[in-house]
């Protein structure tokens, strides 16, 4: 009897640790890659882009297939372990390792392909590209799309939440362009979502894409490169006074009727003394390059004279190559980390910034931004304005709520030398800076219904509120369609 029993106690325990129920064991008989914690390769395969997070994920796999994909998933839910998606790794928060400890990452670096139908203008571009790599894969075919500066960030999750750039007023935000999404849903179906076939959950997927699956590649619409591209810069050391009319000229300026093919944002920084700011205009031009000049004359004139100036015109290739800093090579030198706190406010179309609330932000910045140890700045980046193909677009028609904002506004403070540990006056700095603005604006101002999803904040108590607006109850009850076990869980993943 004592041996039957211990032959069963045995025959319990192994299959306590075979390979179906073992994590390791159940991706390895599958040929799945991955790491685990203790593996030489675990600390590079788990590192975030924002050092102030330091999660353990259970494991980071690394499938090469859309069948493998399916595989983690099944595998994560017998386990009962959240499921993540991670592109390029460049959550302000480090959702793409969870947000948390315990996760099973699925790491889309494998799927690196671009397929480019010349014909059609249409394209299909695989979840772990880098923007880098979106560029360089579509100027081969002269195509081109709207997208953010970044060449390291991953396409998957900036279009999964927006996806801006200089191009963005003419052509929309990335995930307008998107036509069809492949993805794998919590229970390991291989799907592709259109508009036609599955038109809820394509709709949900134009704005919270891994709160739903995990995407292995978009088809998007894409544009022909303009044939002439013109990168301008302006900048100045101003006093207060300057900076506030400055910024109060420019929310003027962009209210006039300036084309579609103009996109530009205001960067602002630490001044050269206490008092003041270094104030940019920085931006891009896809038209003839002798329009700019009559185009930024009214707002040019109404500036101080002597800016440092550079307008360089080339191919639409060049243009994104200088505004990724001088290359779009991801491959040759490894992504770089900060330690950083960010958060943004989109400014509502019909109502501008206050003179108060400009003149209050202006006076902050110029002293206190002086006296701050982080490395900090600050990015009016223009969204609307008339012509604004963001703001063309109907509210409800993607998952996307903010479509009548004038300025997407990012506040962005690093740690001293961008290394941990993250100082607690940083998050202080930064704080008091948004109230600023949003302490001398009207009760009734819109700023606190709306922030943008890719400048996730995990300080904000109200995020769905303002990232999704009126748009979460319906995104809840994709969520109960289509994850009812909540497998695709992160810290502001849309709740079962």
């Amino acid at each position: 009897m004592y041996a039957r029993v211990f032959t069963l106690i045995i025959a319990i325990s192994g299959s306590l640790s075979s390979p179906v129920l073992d994590l390791r064991g159940s991706l390895s008989s599958r040929g799945i890659d991955a790491s685990f914690p203790g593996d030489s390769s675990y600390a590079s395969a788990s590192s975030p882009f924002n050092l102030r997070f330091s999660f353990r994920p259970a494991a980071v796999t690394f499938p090469k297939t859309p069948e493998e994909v399916s595989e983690v998933i099944q595998i994560g839910a017998s386990q009962k372990l959240n499921v993540v998606a991670r592109s390029g790794g460049h959550s302000y928060i480090a959702n793409g390792l969870g947000g948390t400890d315990g996760a099973l990452v699925v790491d889309l670096q494998n799927f690196h392909n671009i397929t480019m139908d010349s014909v059609s203008g249409m394209a299909i571009i695989e979840s772990g590209n880098r923007l880098g790599d979106v560029i360089t894969g579509l100027a081969d075919a002269n195509r081109a799309l709207p997208h953010g500066d970044c060449p390291y960030v991953g396409i998957g999750g900036h279009a999964s939440f927006g996806g801006f750039g200089f191009a963005s007023r003419l052509w929309g935000l990335t995930l307008d362009t998107i036509t069809a999404v492949n993805t794998v849903l919590a229970n390991g179906t291989i799907l592709r979502v259109t508009a036609d076939n599955h038109p809820d959950l394509f709709w949900g997927l134009q704005g919270s894409a891994s709160s739903f699956g995990i995407t292995t590649s978009i088809e998007v619409a894409t544009q022909p490169a303009p044939p002439s591209a013109t990168i301008f810069q302006y900048t100045w050391d101003l006093n207060v006074t300057a900076a506030y009319q400055g910024l109060a000229a420019f929310q003027s300026f962009v209210q006039t009727n300036i084309p579609a093919h103009f996109g530009g944002e205001i960067n602002l920084s630490r001044g050269p003394s206490v008092g003041t700011v270094t104030f940019e205009l920085l931006g891009g031009w896809y038209a003839p390059a002798e329009g700019l000049k009559s185009t930024l004359t009214p707002f040019l004139s109404q500036m101080p004279n002597g800016p440092r100036t550079s307008v360089q015109t080339g191919t639409y290739l060049n243009s994104e190559t200088i505004i990724a800093g001088g290359s779009l090579d991801t491959k040759s030198t490894p992504d770089g980390h900060d330690t950083f706190y960010a958060k943004s406010l989109m400014t509502p179309e019909c109502s501008p910034i206050s003179d108060k609330a400009l003149l209050a932000f202006t006076q902050y910045i110029a002293n206190e931004g002086f006296a701050s140890q982080t490395g900090w700045f600050v990015q009016f980046e223009l969204y609307g304005g008339k012509n604004s193909a963001i703001n063309s677009v109907a509210p409800d028609a993607t998952a996307f709520a903010h479509r009548n904002s004038t300025f997407t506004i990012q506040f962005y403070a690093s740690a001293p030398g961008g290394a941990p540990p993250y100082p607690s006056y940083g998050f202080t700095f930064l704080d008091d800076m948004v109230e600023t603005l949003t302490s001398n604006s009207p009760q009734n101002w819109d700023y606190g219904q709306v922030a943008y999803p890719n400048y996730v904040d995990d300080k904000l108590v109200d995020w769905k509120q303002r990232y999704y607006g009126s748009h979460y109850d319906r995104l809840r009850y994709l969520k109960d369609k289509y994850d009812p076990s909540d497998l695709f869980k992160f810290p502001t993943a849309i709740d079962e």
